[in-house]
């Protein structure tokens, strides 16, 4: 029995209980109403709840007294071994062997559907992430978002949303000038402008520039060999940011430059469209949204007045593209430095007659930083400054850096410590994760070798303690994949993993999947070769939504 057919057996039970108490108070009633959820000590159980505590108001019942009689009529359902009453009024609930095992092949036969659904199919989304400048190469803040965000499309498209991916390409502003007038100081041999950038990448770009230029560069007048400099390397650094991703396993549906919004008249429409609304006003030469309407704290200037379009007209334009493109839901993943724009985002969105935090979401990235030798590390031997993505891919791989980048809250702060991730030592939680889907391969192989088949399911045999606590982590997943879709918390899909990787490894010390000597292969050996292979399916399930391979030999 899964916890979806369970909570439906309780409502069928909670429904005329209510009834027969206060007419009525059934009306509406779904299984969204009372929570499931697995009790923390599995002594009380497989399944608890709180239908009694949640719906005792509702129906004029004292809680105890109302889960008693729910725990006497759910008793009575196929597949509960039985039902108890704890505290104020929790019902724990425990499933007979059958009814839990049954899961096992149920995992199997759903395969890679496993943990999906298309509860989401209402949103169509845009996810934007990374963004980062076409000044450098992505740092590791940039790097978290990467592994993030993807992490997040998949997780999201699992659960039936459609979703873009999304890089705001920012071709326009001073950024741009300033690593412009970088490479022709690089290129001159001259020093580093003041507010310019440095490191070797910079040299390497000024190179190829060069090289890629059709004619003599150096003919030009300063003017114009600036917006050579500035035309090719912003293509060949976006280039190299495009080719790093791709192969950290990150590609983006669209590409959206900044200088379409402006070239575009995006800008203007924007600004009509709010004007229409009643919320722009013109004062001391300059062209104002009325934010403070919506929350903000002072209004937004947005067209300046030298004509001149301010900071927030890109936003305003990009949102509105955005919306006109279809997406009813925006999300942006923005760095800590960029907390203070949440609010006037979120009036700008309820300017436009949306619902903030709804139709725009925003989600704000920590700092990551890298230890060695509990020593930070800091600099990068390309970049010169930072960190790169291409630098801790170089130290630990793309499956450690994913995987440990998207294993914690994007809302904290984040040290990753490189020598345990460069062990092969269960220290190291992508390898632990890793190494319990690699051993369901070996168990698998194993079995086979010795005539251990899954042709016959006796889910009753199931019955060791160790086997019991597995099949009640795997019949999370889908639960704990919706919930993350729901928070935007692809960590949580994570932590869910090692958790499943640590039972695993319990349950393969405690149970044998092929017999023993010359004993005979039974029907329990067969089972748990089942158990053993939706386990490994649920493993490569969880790491494939975060983007990490599910080696089948470590």
């Amino acid at each position: 029995m899964n916890p979806e057919a369970l909570s439906e057996a309780l409502l069928a039970v909670v429904t005329p209980l209510a009834e027969a108490r206060r007419p009525g108070s059934s009306e509406g009633l779904t299984v969204q109403d009372f929570v499931l959820e697995r009790p923390k000590n599995r002594d009380h159980g497989d399944w608890a709840s709180n239908a009694a505590l949640k719906l005792s108001k509702v129906v004029g019942a004292n809680p105890r007294e109302f889960a008693a009689e729910i725990a006497t009529a759910l008793a009575a359902t196929d597949g509960v071994a039985s039902v108890e009453v704890a505290g104020p009024g929790f019902i724990n609930i425990r499933l007979d062997a059958a009814a839990a095992g049954a899961l096992a092949k149920t995992i199997v036969d759903a395969g890679a559907d496993f943990g999906t659904n298309d509860s989401r199919s209402d949103e169509v989304i845009n996810l934007e992430f990374v963004s980062a400048n076409p000044t450098g190469p992505i740092h590791l803040g940039g790097t978290r978002w990467a592994a993030v965000g993807d992490s997040l499309a998949r997780i999201l498209s699992s659960q039936g949303a459609q979703v873009t991916r999304e890089y705001y390409f920012n071709d326009h502003g001073a950024q741009i000038d300033r690593f412009a007038r970088s490479l022709v100081a690089a290129h001159e041999g001259l020093p580093t402008p003041e507010d310019g950038y440095g490191g070797g990448y910079i040299t390497d770009i000024a190179q190829r520039v060069v090289e890629a230029y059709d004619g003599d560069i150096d003919a030009l007048d300063p003017a114009a060999k600036q917006e050579a400099f500035r035309s090719v390397g912003v293509g060949l650094m976006f280039d190299e940011i495009k080719a790093s991703l791709h192969e950290f396993g990150v590609d983006f549906d669209v590409y959206f430059h900044e200088n379409d919004l402006h070239d575009s008249g995006a800008v203007d429409r924007a600004v009509a469209r709010l004007r229409e609304l009643g919320h722009i006003y013109e004062a001391d030469g300059a062209t104002w949204l009325r934010s403070t309407d919506f929350g903000d704290d002072k209004d937004r200037v947005v067209i300046k007045s030298d004509g001149q379009p301010a900071y927030i007209s890109g936003d305003l334009a990009y949102y509105l593209d955005k919306r006109e493109r279809g997406f009813n839901r925006c999300i942006i993943m923005l760095g800590a430095d960029h907390h203070g724009y949440v609010q006037r985002l979120m009036a700008m969105t309820a300017a436009f007659g949306d619902e903030p935090y709804v139709n725009l979401q925003i989600l704000i990235g920590q700092m990551v930083n890298l230890v060695k030798e509990g020593q930070p590390v800091r600099m990068s031997k390309r970049a010169g400054t930072v960190v790169t993505m291409e630098d801790l891919v170089e130290i630990v791989g793309v499956d450690a850096a994913r995987y440990s980048l998207t294993r914690s809250s994007a809302d904290s702060n984040l040290d990753i410590d490189l020598d345990v991730l460069q062990k092969r030592t269960n220290d190291n939680p992508v390898f632990y994760v890793q190494y319990a889907h690699a051993r369901t391969h070996n168990v698998a192989r194993n079995a086979a070798s010795v005539g251990v088949t899954r042709d016959a399911f006796a889910p009753e045999l199931l019955n060791h303690e160790t086997e019991s606590a597995l099949l009640g982590a795997l019949q999370e997943f889908p639960r704990v994949v919706a919930f993350a879709a729901e928070v935007r918390e692809p960590h949580r899909v994570a932590r869910y993993l090692e958790e499943l990787a640590g039972l695993y490894h319990r349950w393969y010390d405690n149970c044998r999947v092929t017999p023993l000597g010359d004993e005979e292969v039974t029907d329990l050996h067969r089972t748990r070769l089942w158990l053993n292979d939706a386990t490994g399916q649920v493993l490569r399930n969880g790491l494939h939504l975060l983007g990490v391979s599910a080696p089948e030999r470590m």
